[in-house]
């Protein structure tokens, strides 16, 4: 990773490797103990504000690590105090209240342990199967008080069959079997099977030759090229680009991880205005909506569960990003607490976006102008299991931010039986189903507009009865509602009002008198779809909610909660939220539900074209005219000429 810059600067690799030696000698990390996670333990919020301007000391750089002993399951949540050098914290963890997340080594290790158990390889023969010709797709074990979960370390597993060389199993689902694996003992709890389902045939070839067809040969390339180079600069982990400043950050469980989004305001002498103190997109949870057997506990929380950073994609030039690129390599640790760096992890470049303001004047024709738009990109791919996710974290000319997520991969499938007898699923191929699910995104946002005072109004659209004042009936306006605590702040899109929510700083206001502002757009898609009671709903209540509005504390991270896997759920922002703090001129957290439900079409296989997830937070009174005055016409050498007419 990059040289640190500022006091929330991701942990370099050199403080990776402090960490573990003192972890080490403090007898924590014996020959069975796994690191399952390393990170930054950021320091209060206003610890670094005061460091920033000059009125503190710099806060201590502190690590935090997650260990699990692979023999007896003991858990720890360590800290430890890179300043001093010494481990400050020592907490046990449990499992009442959730477990550590699930590891890559376990994940390998199903197979073997599956290959040893009587009932799974009988099931298998029952099917013409041997343990050699299937994959394990290890799955979270939720909770559902079922005999055997409580107190053991478990993972639900599913089968796909490997009926050809290098072709993607994920064509082949073994459908009525699973099985319940206890990842310390080392054994099945139970393996289940409802009844054998024909096996799908169909290969899943889009990468082999022969399963695909010929090239499209019409297709010309393009070439994106900047001659004079990117407009954007980089020193450590800072980026400067047109009027816009951030520093970015990478993290084993949360991804990319934006600080300090500022904006240069060139109407105020050049003042730096904060916008976003930390940006990340700290949760996801795939819910599956498949009530079978072997399915019901189908969910992912690729975040909590899983670490979803940790898998991030080595990105290639040409492929992944395409233009004047600039990659960052990142520095994570692996589970034997060795520093693992991922080459060109996060992409930095800038792309064309249209038109940013264009005006052809009837009275005044010599005056006609029009301005191009362009974005500032930073982004990253991951892959968990069969699913691929690029996030994409967007900055405007006209300061605007948007954040975009981006699904493709494989579907996770199984044998279809007809909507008819089994209304959860969608024909893909022939006898191939795809069961529906949902993909839904938590973007944590510290805001931060002009300072720590904000509050949020929600904005409605709304209808003006007929009246003396409004006799025909054409009259509309909008009603503003300030949200004074969290307890009102849980709240809920609404499409036909065009609900959004604007974050206004109570302490500064523009030239007109206006609170300077954001404003949170939202697609206004469906939130969790299962039932209220399930037990889903309780582990991921972030996700029935489309926004939930929090008083700043640093140790509320993550809105599922600190240990997410085997969490019977009520942690995370139902906690938060229950001593309903006040929220009007207070430092505000927004933690934002956005996401797609899936209903898998044939046109999904053998590989998903790019499905798109987002939301946007746009100046509203933020600045006191149009910012992009000063953007100039384009003189770009391609069309000989620049973009406006006459004086």
């Amino acid at each position: 990773m990059t040289p640190l810059t500022t006091p929330v600067s991701s942990l370099t690799a050199t403080e990776i490797e402090q960490t573990v030696t003192l972890v080490r000698e403090a007898g924590l990390a014996g020959e069975s103990v796994r690191f399952v996670y390393i990170g930054l333990l950021e320091p209060h919020k206003q610890q670094v504000l005061a460091f920033q301007a000059g009125t503190g000391p710099r806060p201590d750089r502190q690590a935090r690590v997650l260990l699990l002993d692979t023999t007896t399951g003991d858990a720890r949540d360590v800290s430890v105090d890179l300043t001093t050098g010494a481990v400050a914290t020592i907490v046990d963890v449990d499992g009442s209240r959730g477990a550590m997340p699930i590891m890559a080594e376990e994940f390998m290790s199903v197979e073997g342990i599956l290959a040893q158990e009587p009932a799974w390889v009988e099931a298998l023969a029952r099917r013409d199967l041997t343990t050699e010709q299937v994959r394990c797709a290890p799955l979270s074990a939720g909770v559902f008080g079922l005999p055997g979960e409580k107190g053991r370390r478990i993972i639900r597993v599913l089968c796909f069959a490997t009926l050809a060389p290098d072709a993607h199993v994920w064509a082949h689902p073994v459908d009525g079997l699973s099985a319940y694996v206890d990842l310390i003992e080392k054994k099945a709890t139970e393996v289940i099977d409802i009844g054998i389902f024909p096996l799908p045939q169909e290969p899943s070839t889009f990468h082999l030759p022969q399963g695909r067809p010929a090239p499209l040969e019409t297709l010309k390339p393009i070439e994106i090229t900047q001659p004079d180079g990117p407009s954007f600069q980089v020193q450590g982990d800072r980026i400067t680009w047109a009027n816009w400043s951030l520093h970015f950050g990478f993290d084993a469980r949360e991804g990319l991880v934006l600080h300090h989004v500022a904006y240069t305001d060139p109407d105020h002498d050049g003042e730096l205005r904060p916008v976003i103190y930390r940006a990340s997109i700290a949760e996801m949870v795939v819910p599956y909506g498949d009530p079978a057997p072997v399915r019901f506990w189908q969910n992912y929380f690729d975040a909590g569960e899983y670490l979803f950073g940790r898998y991030a994609n080595s990105l290639t030039h040409g492929c992944d990003c395409l233009g004047e690129i600039h990659y960052v390599d990142v520095d994570l640790a692996d589970e034997l607490g060795n520093v693992q760096q991922i080459p060109n992890a996060i992409c930095l470049h800038e792309e064309d976006y249209g038109t940013l303001w264009k005006h052809t004047d009837i009275y005044t024709p010599n005056s006609a102008e029009v301005r191009r738009q362009r974005r500032l990109v930073i982004s990253f791919f991951t892959t968990v299991g069969n699913y691929d996710y690029g996030f994409f974290w967007y900055l405007y000319l006209d300061g605007r931010i948007e954040c975009e997520a981006k699904l493709t991969g494989i579907l996770f499938t199984t044998a279809y039986r007809g909507l008819r007898e089994w209304p959860y699923a969608g024909e893909v191929a022939p006898g191939l189903g795809a069961p529906f699910h949902q993909h839904l995104f938590s973007a944590r946002l510290d805001m931060m507009v002009d300072g720590v005072c904000n509050a949020v109004d929600e904005v409605d659209a709304a209808r003006v009865p007929l009246s003396s004042e409004n006799p025909y009936g054409n009259a509309f306006s909008y009603t503003r509602t300030r949200i004074a605590s969290e307890a009102q702040g849980v709240r809920s899109a609404d499409a036909s009002v065009g609900r959004t929510w604007h974050i206004v700083s109570t302490e500064r206001t523009n030239r007109l008198g206006q609170p300077t502002g954001y404003v949170l757009r939202t697609e206004q898609n469906p939130t969790l779809l299962a039932d209220p009671s399930s037990s889903i709903a309780a582990r991921a209540a972030f996700t029935t909610r489309e926004l939930w509005i929090t008083r700043y504390a640093s140790e509320e991270r993550y809105p599922a909660g600190e240990f997410v896997n085997q969490n019977p759920g009520g942690d995370g922002l139902p906690a938060y939220v229950a001593g309903d703090r006040p929220l009007d001129g207070e430092d505000i957290v927004l933690w934002h539900t956005f996401g797609v439900t899936h209903f898998p079409r044939p046109e999904d296989w053998p590989v998903m074209p790019v499905d798109h997830a987002r939301f946007s937070l746009t100046p509203y009174g933020f600045f006191d005219r149009n910012p992009t005055l000063n953007v100039p016409a384009d003189t770009a050498r391609h069309h000989g000429g620049p973009c406006h007419h006459g004086a």
